[in-house]
């Protein structure tokens, strides 16, 4: 594949970080952004190819066009996004605040969109684009406990099906992974939580979630890196939420 300039959200930890060194490794110019300018710059240093550093928090209602006025200034237009920056929160039904709510709302969802939006044009002005949405096997089905992060992940699931029906014909592909509990620090966050609640150590806490999915083990950054990677790369996979779960939903 040609060099193209890509856009990689949530790129300071994890998940984004992993993704950003894959296409790096391709020969792939690289923008990272994220609220952490300190991980960032970390990041890009370690990236062997052109890379840019642009923090922001992408629920800022003028974030999307700050990003891509940055990027366009050093390289011209975004020609992949890989839209990872999101977040999980955990409570029973009658505890979830309107605030927990529209939180999970703004960073899973309204985000995503904005920036989908953002990049669209270009994309298909120049007859080729990818759009890689970060989902989660929770916008394939219900979970007790994380309704608003579940509604959430639905909702980006529907947007990126929708995309990618809109611009089917246009060379531009939309595309999520849908990650089971992957290894990262929000799985750390999410297991200290369990331990919390309910008592268990942390080791216990970290067993239960491994026993959720079929293989025993957590999922690998890498491994949902290289479901990001295929649908970069694959002009025929669009409109689809490609699982990443050790088998645990089936589809």
């Amino acid at each position: 594949m040609d060099a193209r300039t890509c856009l990689v959200t949530g790129a300071g930890r994890g998940i984004g970080a992993a993704v950003a060194r894959r296409l790096s490794a391709d020969g792939h110019r690289v923008a990272l952004t994220a609220r952490s300018g300190d991980e960032l710059e970390a990041l890009a240093a370690q990236l062997p190819g052109p890379s840019l550093a642009v923090p922001t928090d992408v629920t800022a209602a003028d974030a999307a066009e700050r990003v891509f006025g940055e990027v366009e200034r050093a390289w011209g237009p975004v020609e992949v996004l890989v839209l990872n920056a999101g977040a999980g929160t955990s409570a029973p039904l009658p505890r979830i605040t309107d605030a927990d709510w529209q939180r999970m709302l703004e960073l899973n969802l309204t985000a995503p969109f904005r920036m989908l939006r953002r990049a669209i044009p270009a994309m298909v002005d120049a007859g080729w684009g990818r759009v890689v949405a970060v989902a989660s096997v929770a916008a394939k089905r219900g979970e007790p406990y994380i309704a608003a992060y579940t509604a959430s992940k639905h909702g980006l699931l529907g947007l990126v099906r929708s995309a990618a029906q809109e611009l089917a014909a246009t060379g531009v592909t939309v595309n999520a992974v849908c990650p089971g509990y992957v290894d990262t620090p929000m799985t750390d966050g999410t297991i200290a939580s369990i331990a919390a609640t309910t008592g268990r150590s942390v080791e216990q806490a970290r067993a239960a979630l491994e026993r959720r999915q079929p293989t025993g083990r957590l999922v690998t950054v890498d491994e949902v890196a290289d479901a990001v990677l295929l649908c970069v790369a694959s002009a025929a996979i669009t409109g689809q939420g490609i699982n990443v779960d050790g088998g645990a939903v089936q589809s």
